[in-house]
């Protein structure tokens, strides 16, 4: 019975930390609006957008800098968490519109090349033949998906933070939970 109370416990701090909830609720907006994108410039309705890696604009900087502008607005710009959480931020900008971009511009040349150039152990389709899968191409962002992500964040966090305060804060007020 105890550890039940403990984990209902735990779920009422999760709930309770606006941080965390507009942090990825900044997230999702980035990834709702890639399939949002999908249908008005192509035309298309493809929902495994929703869950890819790369594109516009990046989901990964609206976590990070909606997290770290969440931090700093509820424990003050000047705090050494906010500090910490802005120097995370930076690194994975940096590594989504770098590291992982370049990674996916490598995979594209590697899939370009013609088959069978080196020995490999594929798996084996019907009758024998390898099937050789295409690496992933799409894995990082241009800078201007990260720009637009990094924006996102704080847009969806802050407001959120200011105006509805966290998912707990949210249902009590809704009258789903009780006060206290």
């Amino acid at each position: 019975m105890s550890e039940a109370i403990g984990a209902l416990d735990a779920l009422f701090e999760v709930l309770a930390n606006g941080v965390l909830a507009w942090g990825l609720a900044a997230c999702g907006v980035a990834q709702l609006s890639k399939l949002l994108i999908e249908l008005v410039v192509h035309r298309r309705w493809r929902p495994a957008v929703l869950i890819e890696t790369g594109g516009m604009p990046s989901s990964h900087s609206s976590l990070m800098t909606g997290t770290a502008a969440g931090l700093g607005w509820e424990l003050g710009f000047a705090d050494p968490l906010f500090a910490l959480a802005a120097v995370l931020c930076f690194v994975v900008l940096y590594d989504a519109s770098g590291v992982r971009r370049a990674a996916g511009l490598t995979a594209q040349r590697v899939n370009g090349l013609p088959d069978g150039l080196w020995d490999t152990h594929p798996q084996e389709g019907p009758e024998g033949a390898p099937v050789l899968r295409p690496l992933k191409e799409n894995l990082g962002h241009t800078r201007a998906e990260v720009l637009v992500g990094s924006l996102i964040g704080p847009l969806v966090a802050l407001p959120g933070l200011a105006l509805l305060g966290s998912p707990l804060q949210i249902a009590q007020g809704a009258g789903w939970l009780p006060l206290g």
